[in-house]
């Protein structure tokens, strides 16, 4: 449950920055963000602040490789479903939300690598040892 619930807060900051639809944090800028420039500012910087904590920790427990895997394993697999006929990528926003996954999925497993390596290793990293 811990790894679901960290993906879909990633998979919300995502969203809420940038997505297909009209409810997004770019478009309310583009829209109305000169009407209201303080919020608009306080709102990018609150989401600044969830892209920092999510890539800090995932840079720290997966690193640049990790992230490029787990992106190539995403890529393939979309290509698999594109090749049975599933996926249809001719669709702008469906390519749009199936990015937001991929990268939500990267952040995700970042956030939560730690811990699975705890369960499967039974060692704790440095962070992790209380001191």
């Amino acid at each position: 449950m811990g790894f679901l619930t960290r993906w879909l807060c990633a998979l919300i900051l995502l969203a809420a920055t940038f997505n297909p639809t009209q409810y997004n944090y770019v478009q309310w800028v583009r829209d109305y963000g000169g009407q209201n420039l303080s919020v608009a500012v306080l709102a990018g910087l609150l989401l600044a602040v969830g892209y920092i904590i999510y890539l800090r920790a995932t840079l720290r427990s997966i690193g640049g490789l990790g992230m490029t895997l787990v992106l190539a394993i995403f890529a393939a697999s979309v290509w698999v479903l594109r090749d049975l006929g599933i996926v249809d990528l001719d669709k702008p926003g469906l390519n749009v939300w199936l990015g937001l996954i991929a990268l939500s999925l990267v952040l995700g497993i970042g956030l939560s690598w730690s811990h699975v390596r705890r369960a499967l290793s039974g060692q704790a990293d440095m962070d992790d040892v209380d001191e």
